[in-house]
């Protein structure tokens, strides 16, 4: 699904309301009239398709995040997929006043990079990373990795952020990322690994064992390019159930 053929940001359309649109046929923006809903609500269905063409022409993620209700914001996924940046981090513990971010992946445009603490993971390169993407995508992120980084290196995100564990919710997938992954087929070149592992690998690292940090790596990269198949898959679902199935 993408925003062009969500009518539910405006004031006084439900999901009931868009599912009826739908249903008589007016699936995208180009297909509304104001008489399918009513004199004023059709005014602001109207007025909201003004505002959002432009800005969805000039890749305003931002705009999209602010106006779809906060469990319905997996519909910019597929407008913004191309520019987006799934990212993931691994630290020595759960507690981001007391813990560390060891490593950070990020991938976009079919490239992956890690930041490594102690080389080139600073506040300035993953500031970087994120203002080069239009939307982040994580599994937990909203809870754990963006808290994290802005703990650890004084940042504020604010760039839109789809946090899969919440779509995936909508799905009846609960649990942990991997388990997720499972469950839908995502298959790892290491399912051994944990995040418990992580924290191991770290400190092997530290004490110079030797493909420690090299195991750590490939751990958190497929983290990171993994989050790409899940979120296709997710909204693929979402997509079937809402739009296409209704």
């Amino acid at each position: 699904m993408r925003v062009e053929n969500s009518f539910i940001p405006v004031r006084g359309v439900g999901e009931t309301t868009e599912r009826r649109l739908w249903a008589d046929d007016i699936t995208h923006w180009d297909d509304f009239h104001p008489s399918a809903v009513g004199h004023k609500t059709g005014e602001r269905v109207e007025s909201f398709i003004d505002k959002a063409r432009p800005r969805l022409d000039a890749g305003d993620a931002a705009f999209f995040d602010r106006a779809f209700p906060s469990g319905e914001r997996w519909r910019l996924y597929e407008n913004f997929r191309e520019s987006a940046c799934f990212f993931d981090i691994e630290t020595t513990g759960l507690d981001h006043d007391r813990n560390k971010v060891t490593t950070v992946s990020f991938h976009r445009d079919g490239e992956t990079t890690t930041l490594v603490r102690g080389d080139d993971l600073t506040a300035e390169n993953v500031r970087a990373e994120f203002d080069a993407a239009d939307l982040l995508v994580t599994f937990n992120g909203k809870r754990f990795d963006v808290p994290f980084l802005e703990s650890s290196f004084g940042l504020d995100v604010g760039t839109p952020h789809l946090d899969l564990m919440y779509t995936c919710k909508k799905l009846g997938l609960s649990g942990g990322l991997k388990p997720i992954e499972g469950e839908i087929g995502i298959e790892r070149d290491r399912p051994d690994i944990s995040g418990r592992d992580a924290v191991r690998l770290w400190k092997e690292h530290e004490r110079g064992e030797d493909g420690s940090l090299e195991t750590l790596i490939s751990y958190n990269r497929e983290d990171a390019v993994n989050l790409r198949a899940l979120a296709d898959e997710a909204t693929e679902r979402l997509d079937r159930r809402k739009f296409v199935d209704g």
